[in-house]
């Protein structure tokens, strides 16, 4: 039970390190864990960045589950819910965002993996001018009722981009 409790509450950041507990707790208390790769977790980002280029936020919002926090680049605003997280993208996806993995580092569990490492986002203006911005990112990924969703997504410049 406290392995139980542990492992949903750890942070993604010791993610990789407890997966397989995790994995070995819920499927010793009769859970099913979906089988999944590490390049379909990977793809699941192609699926939520593909969404950001049809400049829809309701298709966003999709790939984000019920109980989803998102703690955007762009806002102070911690967003908790379906609604104020699409209230954030009405505001970002004018910007014509796209982004490009630098580097990730995936990790499987029992209908949970993490995908946290940096990306780069371009974003183009009305006039065609195009800025970049290189941030940090993790996507906590929960399996439920057949698909794969965003459960946590926290995006932040760098520091040294804060810096100057």
């Amino acid at each position: 039970m406290i392995k139980k409790i542990l492992c949903s509450t750890l942070s993604a950041s010791f993610l990789a390190a407890t997966m397989s507990g995790c994995t070995q707790a819920a499927e010793t208390a009769g859970v099913s864990c979906a089988e999944v790769t590490e390049a379909e977790i990977a793809a699941l980002f192609d699926r939520w960045n593909t969404s950001l280029a049809t400049l829809d936020p309701d298709q966003v919002v999709a790939n984000y589950s019920p109980t989803a926090v998102l703690l955007p680049t762009v806002s102070n605003t911690p967003r908790t819910d379906h609604e104020s997280i699409r209230d954030y993208f009405v505001d970002f996806l004018p910007n014509n965002p796209q982004g490009v993995i630098n580097t990730r580092t995936i990790a499987l569990g029992c209908n949970k993996a993490h995908d946290v490492g940096v990306y780069t986002f371009t974003f183009t203006d009305d006039q065609g001018q195009t800025t970049q911005e290189v941030a940090r990112f993790s996507y906590v990924y929960v399996y439920k009722d057949g698909e794969w969703l965003i459960n946590h997504h926290h995006s932040s410049l760098m520091p040294e981009t804060l810096a100057n």
